[in-house]
């Protein structure tokens, strides 16, 4: 009888220190998890369908500024440039590499210029004018029709990647 009085109670702790550690566990894996805020920031479609020449549009994806820009025909082509159809463009984080000022657009020279410390980028994203020490970086993009999706690494993304294309 003392026996299995003692088994029970060995059995019945083993049963309530497994469910306690079940319980941890649980816990443990929702704080590691990302939150449903940073779930859905994680992925934003631009329609580019709309998009005119010359025209930066700035859209955001994941707190940063993504800059958009359809290049005219007078534009030199690039090999950062997304192609969608017929049209190139110029997609980045809006952000200078110098120290992460938003560098301002200027149409009519086709440049951007960062006013903290002077540098410049061409309507490509590639440095013309110091301090940066590299160009604008290209984020992960996939293409979908007329739409970009950023935040998924595309074949596009990773055909410019391998190439060394991205800052």
């Amino acid at each position: 009888m003392e026996k299995k009085r003692r088994d029970f109670m060995g059995l019945s702790l083993g049963l309530f220190t497994a469910a306690g550690g079940i319980g941890a566990l649980y816990a443990m894996k929702r704080t590691w998890d990302p939150l449903p805020s940073v779930k859905a920031a994680g992925f934003t479609t631009i329609d580019l369908s709309g998009a005119q020449p010359n025209v930066l549009t700035v859209e955001k994806w994941r707190g940063k500024p993504i800059f958009v820009l359809k290049k005219t025909a007078d534009m030199k082509p690039d090999d950062r440039d997304v192609i969608i159809g017929s049209d190139r463009f110029h997609v980045s984080i809006g952000l200078c590499t110098h120290l992460g000022c938003i560098p301002a657009y200027e149409g009519e020279q086709h440049k951007f210029k960062c006013a903290c410390h002077g540098g410049e980028f061409d309507a490509s994203g590639r440095v013309l004018k110091s301090p940066p020490p590299s160009p604008l970086v290209i984020p992960p993009f996939t293409i979908e029709g007329t739409k970009l999706v950023l935040g998924e690494a595309g074949p596009e993304y990773k055909k410019m990647l391998d190439a060394g294309l991205i800052a």
